[in-house]
């Protein structure tokens, strides 16, 4: 394949089947429309959804046993390729992403771009490597070419939790809206209880894990079915749900709360759920809201830290409660099953579209 110029980096690590990914195959496949070629860099093989990548894209596969140790591999790749700029978007990553081009001497752009509050992933670590990253992002950061936060929220955290400052973080929301994703919507559901909406069907989407704050999800939907009938889908994986299935029998709601797993088009579901459900605890800007809202589901959210906030516009287009508090998310939750949604002005999710975000993106990776 002939060489595309000029050619763009996105080291990526592992590339599995969450949000960070399907954002990166977003803007790789635009990239690639306007032609830019695409490097996809990853630490070791072995990615199960690679198949999101443009046909064009060229994996780089650096064969590290593990993250920590795809330091040499990394500048090696940017001493011989030199693409003119590389896209991180974890933090760890960022790191690592960081020292190897301070290393290489190469003048390829290094770009990182925080998806998730620092504060809230170094409180909520179990590892070294987690509790020191305010530390490393003080020392490291400053050497970015551009960071992105993906919401305002996200770039406060890591202005104050860094000590960086915020003039040199910019936002931009997660291209979220695309046609893929409307497409998908269109697809047929197999599970029965989305054929019929006779029972209206509460939906939640996320990784199972604390952050995503299911049990109490769980919790609100208990005491909604005390006033009416209704049911409760979580799809996702995660190390929670051995604790989510025995808190759904311990509120003897087998029969009202399905957790089928991780689906490869959430979309469809979610275009007909009566509801769709944000429990967060803490969340970046998450894009499951956007993606319910375009779709035109009506949304519930915590108000949690952050991005639920910045998306509903305070509350003007979905109901936000707070974070914890099972009473106040069943009474949203009612009052939407009740026949009053909050209406959506359409033109409020332009910013949160494909378009916008490549826009933006191109701007900070220094390509006219």
């Amino acid at each position: 394949m002939s060489e595309i110029s000029p050619r763009i980096a996105f080291f990526i690590g592992c590339f599995g089947g969450g949000g960070i990914e399907r954002i990166t195959a977003h803007l790789a496949h635009s990239f690639v429309k306007l032609g830019i070629g695409i490097d996809m860099v990853l630490d070791k093989g072995g990615s199960p959804h690679l198949w999101r990548m443009p046909p064009e894209t060229r994996i780089i596969d650096l064969k590290a046993p593990r993250l920590s140790m795809s330091l040499p591999g990394l500048v090696r790749y940017l001493q011989q390729e030199r693409p003119f700029a590389m896209l991180s978007a974890d933090h760890y990553l960022n790191e690592i992403a960081l020292l190897a081009k301070r290393l290489a001497g190469v003048p390829t752009r290094a770009i990182v771009a925080e998806h998730n509050q620092l504060s809230k992933t170094t409180r909520n670590a179990s590892k070294l490597k987690g509790r020191i990253a305010p530390i490393a992002a003080r020392l490291l950061y400053p050497w970015a070419d551009g960071i992105i936060a993906v919401s305002h929220g996200v770039a406060e955290d890591l202005a104050q939790t860094a000590s960086l400052p915020r003039d040199r973080i910019q936002t931009i929301y997660n291209p979220v809206i695309n046609s893929e994703m409307l497409a998908n919507a269109k697809e047929p559901v197999e599970h029965p209880w989305f054929a019929s909406s006779e029972i209206p069907v509460i939906l939640g989407v996320g990784k199972l894990e604390p952050q995503k704050d299911f049990p109490n999800l769980i919790h609100a939907f208990a005491k909604v079915r005390q006033s009416k009938p209704a049911r409760l889908v979580i799809l996702g994986w995660g190390p929670d749900r051995p604790e989510l299935e025995a808190l759904v029998k311990e509120l003897g709601l087998q029969d009202e709360v399905d957790l089928p797993g991780y689906v490869q088009n959430p979309y469809a579901y979610m275009a007909r759920a009566s509801t769709f459900v944000l429990s967060s605890a803490w969340e970046g800007l998450p894009t499951v809201l956007i993606e319910a809202m375009a779709l035109g589901t009506p949304v519930v959210s915590t108000d949690c830290e952050s991005g639920p906030s910045e998306i509903l516009a305070n509350g003007k287009y979905g109901y936000l409660t707070p974070v914890g508090d099972s009473d106040a998310l069943a009474d949203a939750i009612l009052e939407v099953l009740s026949g009053n949604p909050k209406p959506l002005e359409p033109a409020w999710l332009d910013q949160f579209g494909l378009e916008t975000a490549t826009q933006r993106y191109l701007e900070v990776l220094g390509i006219a």
